[in-house]
C-alpha cells in the first residue's frame, strides 16, 4: 500500500537505524557508479575507450580511485583558515546526504516482519527539506572558497554562491505548480497524487489523462530540469570551476580526503536532484506502462527497480549535456536565469492557478476550456508582440558614406589599399624586355 505521514509513526528505532545505513551505502554506491557511468558513456559519445583496465570492462576503476583520494599526501595552504578550510567540505557532504532523508523509493513492505515505508522519514514539508538542504550546501562551497586564501577559489566561490541562488528561485517556482496541483507538500503524498491519471471530460469525450506531472505540467518539469543543471554546478553550468578561468573553482586548494567531500557530494547533489524530478514529475516509484500490465508491479520490493531506473535515466540527460554543449558565458547564464525562467515561471504558476480556479467553479467544461484557451491564446500574442531588447543594428560603413552631405572632405580609400604611384607605373613602362633568344658571342 503507499506510505502515508501515519505509517513512519510507528517505525522502531533499529528498523530507522537499518532504512539510515540502507540510504548511505546506496548513495556511495550510486556514487561509485555514476562516476564510471559517466566516463563510458562520455567515452562512447565521442567515439574513444573509456575506463577499462580495473575490474570487469573498468568497472571497479571509480572504487580504486575513492580508495586512492585519502591516502594522498594533503596539503594545506599557508594563508589558510584551518578550522573553516576544514568544515566547509563536511558541509557540503552533510547536506548532501541529509537531502536524501525524505525521497521514497517505494510502497511499505516488511523487513523483519515489520511493516514499514521504504523512506527514511516524510513530513508535511519534505519538499521544503530538500530545498533547505541544498541551501545549506552553498556555506559549504562559499566557506570553501574564503577559507582558501588564494584568489581563484574566492572568485569561484563568489560564483557559486550566485549561480545557486539565482537557479534555486527557479526551482523552487517550478515546484509551486507541484503543490498546486497535488495539495501537499509531502513527497510521499505527491507520489500517490501521480498513481492513477484523472478521468478527463472534453467536448462531450470521457478520457484518462496521464497522472504523471512531467506531462501534466510540462513548462515547470522543464524549467526544473534546466534549474537542476545551474543549481549542481554541471556543464553547460559548471562556470564556478572553469578550468580555463579559474583553474579548478572553489577546491583548488583542496587534496586528499577533503577533495574527496567535495567530489562525493557534487555526485551526490546530481542524484538528489534526480530523485527528486522523479518523484515530483515522473511518478515516484510507480512503474510505468507496459509494466503496469502486471498487476504485482506496484508491490513488494519491485518499485525500487523503476525509480532507480528513472533516476538513471535522468543521469543520462545530466552526461549527454555535458558531451554534447559547450559551456555558456557567464553573463549569459545569469541573464537567462532572471531574465527568462523566473519570468515564464511566474506566468506559468498564474495561469495554473487561473486554471484550478475554473476548475473549482459551477462552469459547464466547455466554457471552461474555453476561457482556458482565451486566456493562452492572449499569454501567446503578447510573448510574440512583445518588443525585443535588442538595439537596432547599426549603419554599414557604405550607408554611412552615402548619407555624407555635399562638398564633405575627400575620404581614403576604404580598402585601405593604396594605389599605384604613377611615377612606378611609368618606369615599369619605359622598361625594356630581356633578348634571351640573341646569340652572346655577337655581343
Amino acid at each position: 500500500m503507499d506510505p502515508t505521514l501515519a505509517t513512519f509513526e510507528n517505525d522502531i528505532w533499529w528498523i530507522q537505524l537499518i532504512k539510515v545505513l540502507g540510504v548511505f551505502v546506496l548513495l556511495l554506491l550510486l556514487t561509485l557508479f555514476t562516476i564510471n557511468y559517466e566516463r563510458k558513456v562520455v567515452a562512447r559519445m565521442a567515439v574513444r575507450p573509456g575506463p577499462n583496465q580495473v575490474g570487469p570492462k573498468g568497472w571497479l576503476q571509480s572504487l580504486t580511485d575513492g580508495l586512492k583520494l585519502p591516502f594522498k599526501e594533503e596539503i594545506i595552504p599557508r594563508t589558510a583558515d584551518k578550522v573553516i578550510y576544514f568544515i566547509a567540505p563536511v558541509i557540503s557532504a552533510t547536506c548532501a546526504f541529509t537531502a536524501f532523508a525524505v525521497i521514497p523509493f517505494g510502497p511499505v513492505v516488511s523487513i523483519f516482519g515489520q511493516h514499514t515505508a521504504l523512506q527514511v522519514t516524510d513530513v508535511p514539508v519534505s519538499v521544503l527539506v530538500v530545498l533547505a538542504c541544498s541551501s545549506l550546501g552553498i556555506y559549504g562551497v562559499v566557506l570553501a572558497g574564503w577559507a582558501s586564501g588564494s584568489t581563484y577559489p574566492l572568485l569561484g566561490g563568489l560564483r557559486s554562491s550566485a549561480q545557486m541562488i539565482s537557479y534555486e528561485v527557479a526551482m523552487g517556482l517550478s515546484i509551486v505548480a507541484v503543490f498546486m496541483m497535488s495539495g501537499s507538500m509531502s513527497t510521499s503524498e505527491i507520489v500517490a497524487a501521480q498513481g492513477s491519471g484523472r478521468e478527463v471530460s472534453l467536448f462531450g469525450l470521457d478520457f484518462t489523462a496521464p497522472g504523471w506531472y512531467a506531462i501534466l505540467l510540462a513548462p515547470s518539469f522543464i524549467i526544473y530540469a534546466i534549474s537542476a543543471v545551474g543549481e549542481t554546478n554541471r556543464a553547460p553550468f559548471d562556470l564556478p570551476e572553469a578550468e580555463s578561468e579559474l583553474v579548478g573553482g572553489f577546491h583548488t586548494e583542496y587534496s586528499s580526503f577533503k577533495f574527496a567531500l567535495f567530489f562525493l557530494a557534487e555526485y551526490i547533489n546530481m542524484i538528489t536532484v534526480s530523485a527528486l524530478c522523479t518523484t515530483l514529475f515522473l511518478g515516484g516509484w510507480h512503474a510505468t506502462w507496459p509494466i503496469t500490465l502486471w498487476s504485482g508491479a506496484n508491490t513488494g520490493w519491485w518499485p525500487m527497480l523503476w525509480f532507480l531506473a528513472k533516476v538513471l535515466l535522468c543521469l543520462f540527460v545530466f552526461i549527454w549535456l555535458r558531451a554534447t554543449l559547450p559551456r555558456m558565458r557567464y553573463d549569459q547564464f545569469m541573464r537567462f536565469g532572471w531574465k527568462v525562467l523566473i519570468p515564464v515561471n511566474l506566468v506559468w504558476i498564474l495561469l495554473l492557478a487561473t486554471v484550478r480556479v475554473l476548475q473549482t467553479s459551477d462552469l459547464e467544461a466547455q466554457t471552461r476550456f474555453t476561457l482556458i484557451g482565451a486566456a493562452v491564446l492572449v499569454i501567446v500574442l503578447i510573448a510574440v508582440l512583445w518588443p525585443s531588447g535588442k538595439k537596432a543594428a547599426a549603419p554599414s560603413l557604405a550607408d554611412l558614406v552615402a548619407a555624407r552631405p555635399q562638398g564633405s572632405f575627400p575620404l581614403p580609400p576604404l580598402d585601405l589599399q593604396v594605389p599605384p604611384s604613377p611615377r612606378a607605373a611609368r618606369q615599369v613602362a619605359e622598361r625594356q624586355p630581356a633578348d634571351v633568344s640573341s646569340d652572346r658571342s655577337e655581343v
